[in-house]
């Protein structure tokens, strides 16, 4: 006689949590409900594209129930989970549902860090989701057209201003794509302003941008955002955010209407909720095979993560590390049932960085593989696309792609409900 079913509990539809859930579908040893705040699955590392008016939001996100709708032992939720209880193996939601498991699978990913200054949050724009990435291109958008509208020349400046904190991939990307936008597909959309003069400024606090690259990448990458009008600030330390304005270690201050911030995430906090020790980031440190300490039925993966590699160093939080982390879990359930002698400690194979610095040229580091440029850009583009999920988005994105390049013209540029004047990182028409 076949054992009942076990349940599965997976919190979140991320890279992780959803790549575990297409590897047991239609598993018939497996009951598994996927509870997500969101009703979709997002393609995180193109979020930057929608901020940018690149892409549309469709474009790199699809419903999860889509997505799974052929898995017949898979039940989609949208809920978000406020608590969990290791002991007694159930999660309860913010809809007060209450959620029984035998397994748990916690890849509820990560959110914007401010290091401990929450309340700069008031006054700037992180980018973790769909929502931010369309906040983002809402306040940069609106911000031109307010600088079309004011005769006001110290207005005007500030609202021709976009900060960006932080000068890791995403704050590379971003500031390359911006300069893109104003500098060669707006520079014909205006009369009153020169959308030449909108300053994209990149501040890191620490001696380079893109430090996890080789040196010569950090340097070619800054090199190459100068030379499309992006000013580039390394060893600039932020101390404060407040409406409009960033203020410096070296007493300094810089008023702009569009701070991004991009400097750093952290883990969801259930993390700390289990009572187990996190990192800084509010992560944690798991057995060898994924799970739990003291809590071989449950797992975690994603950005939830710190974990080394064989060669000792740190995981990153990537999405090939996230979908890799997926499958082992689902690999681990199965061999559960099969009565496996010992679990396998998850092992993660390096697939490489790369970021995009504008129109043409990239930065990729893959092993002992080392590319920039116009080559790099394309192993960029490739890879991306075949990343995403569905035929259609793939397809979607590709056409818009060669569109935009051809003309230099995106098209999602469209503002809907432009933010007032007091929402995070707006500076109020004089």
């Amino acid at each position: 006689m076949n054992p009942p079913p076990r349940k599965l509990l997976i919190i979140g539809g991320g890279f992780a949590g959803l790549e575990c859930a297409r590897k047991l579908a239609n598993d018939e040893r497996f009951v598994i409900t996927l509870v997500d705040r969101t009703n979709h699955h997002l393609f995180q590392p193109l979020l930057y594209q929608i901020a940018t008016a690149s892409l549309a939001g469709p474009d790199i996100a699809r419903s999860i129930r889509q997505i799974l709708a052929d898995a017949k032992n898979i039940t989609v939720l949208m809920d978000e989970i406020s608590s969990i209880d290791p002991v007694e193996k159930h999660a309860t939601g913010n809809s007060g549902t209450v959620y029984h498991f035998d397994f748990l699978l916690l890849a509820a990913g990560a959110r914007t860090s401010y290091f401990g200054n929450n309340d700069w949050a008031n006054h700037s724009l992180g980018l973790k989701s769909l929502a931010d990435a369309q906040n983002i291109r809402r306040t940069v958008l609106s911000n031109l057209e307010r600088a079309e509208l004011t005769s006001n020349e110290d207005e005007r400046r500030r609202l021709m201003t976009v900060a960006i904190v932080g000068g890791g991939p995403t704050g590379v990307e971003l500031a390359g794509a911006f300069a893109d936008l104003v500098h060669r597909c707006l520079k014909s959309n205006f009369r009153r302003i020169d959308t030449a003069k909108l300053r994209v400024i990149l501040i890191e606090g620490s001696e380079r941008i893109l430090e996890t690259y080789d040196l010569d990448q950090s340097a070619y990458a800054r090199q190459r955002l100068e030379k499309i009008g992006v000013e580039v600030r390394t060893d600039t330390r932020v101390t404060r955010v407040r409406d409009g304005a960033l203020d410096f270690k070296d007493g300094t201050v810089l008023e702009a209407a569009a701070i991004i911030w991009a400097a750093g995430i952290a883990a969801s906090p259930l993390t700390a909720a289990l009572g187990l020790p996190t990192d800084r980031a509010g992560r944690i440190t798991p057995n060898p095979d994924l799970s739990l300490p003291g809590y071989p039925d449950i797992f975690v993966a994603g950005d939830l993560v710190s974990t080394k590699d064989r060669h000792s160093h740190l995981v990153p939080g990537v999405a090939p590390a996230a979908v890799q982390m997926g499958a082992h879990v689902a690999k681990i359930l199965i061999g559960e049932f099969k009565k496996a002698p010992s679990r396998m400690p998850f092992s993660y194979f390096d697939k490489g960085m790369m970021a995009i610095i504008g129109k043409n040229y990239a930065v990729v580091k893959a092993g002992k593989l080392r590319l920039q440029g116009f080559i790099a850009w394309l192993a960029w583009l490739f890879i991306h696309i075949a990343f995403l999920v569905g035929f259609r988005n793939k397809l979607s994105v590709l056409l818009g792609w060669a569109y935009s390049y051809i003309i230099n013209n995106p098209e999602a540029r469209i503002i809907v409900n432009p933010p007032a004047a007091s929402a995070p990182g707006k500076v109020p028409l004089s």
